[in-house]
C-alpha cells in the first residue's frame, strides 16, 4: 500500500484538505481529485503550457509539480480567473472577441500564463507579447489572433 500525505491548499478561493500519494502530479490532483478539468494535460513534460496555473500568483506548469509541493499554497486555475459566474476576465473576453481560440485545448494555459504577465506589462508591444506566448503551444490559431487578443485585453485592463 502506498504512503499518503495530508495536504491543505486553497484553490480558486476555496480551502481543500486531501490525503494524496507523494507521486501525484498537481495537474492530476486538480483534474481528478477536485474535478477542475480546465487545467489541460498535453505533453506532460512542461513544454506545451496547457497545464499552466497560478501558484501563489506565479504561472507554473502543474504537470511538473507534485500536489504535495502545493501544500499551504494558493492556487488559481482557469475556473477561478473570471471575477464572477456571469462575467469574463478581460483576457477571456478578448480571446472570444478576437477569435483567439479554435479547439480551445491550449486556451486555459495561455490565459493563466498571460493574466499575471499582462498585469506586469500593461502596454506590451507585439514583440513582447510574442515572447510571453513563446512558452505555450497552439496547433490551431497561428498566434496572430492571440496577439490581437492580448493587445485588446491590455486596453481593457
Amino acid at each position: 500500500m502506498s504512503e499518503t500525505m495530508m495536504i491543505s491548499l486553497t484553490v480558486n478561493g476555496q480551502r481543500y484538505q486531501r490525503q494524496v500519494e507523494p507521486r501525484l502530479l498537481l495537474s492530476d490532483f486538480l483534474r481528478h481529485e477536485l474535478d477542475l478539468t480546465g487545467t489541460h494535460v498535453g505533453c506532460e513534460h512542461g513544454v506545451c503550457g496547457a497545464c499552466t496555473i497560478l501558484v501563489d500568483g506565479v504561472a507554473v506548469r502543474s504537470c511538473l509539480m507534485f500536489a504535495v509541493q502545493a501544500d499551504g499554497c494558493e492556487l488559481l486555475t482557469v475556473e477561478g480567473l473570471a471575477p464572477g459566474p456571469e462575467q469574463l476576465h478581460p483576457l477571456q473576453a478578448a480571446f472570444r472577441q478576437a477569435h483567439a481560440l479554435q479547439c480551445g485545448f491550449c486556451t486555459p494555459g495561455f490565459l493563466m500564463t498571460l493574466a499575471p504577465w499582462l498585469a506586469q506589462h500593461p502596454n506590451p508591444t507585439d514583440e513582447e507579447i510574442r515572447l510571453a506566448l513563446s512558452g505555450n503551444l497552439c496547433r490551431c490559431t497561428g498566434y496572430q489572433h492571440i496577439v490581437e487578443a492580448v493587445k485588446m485585453a491590455a486596453e481593457i485592463c
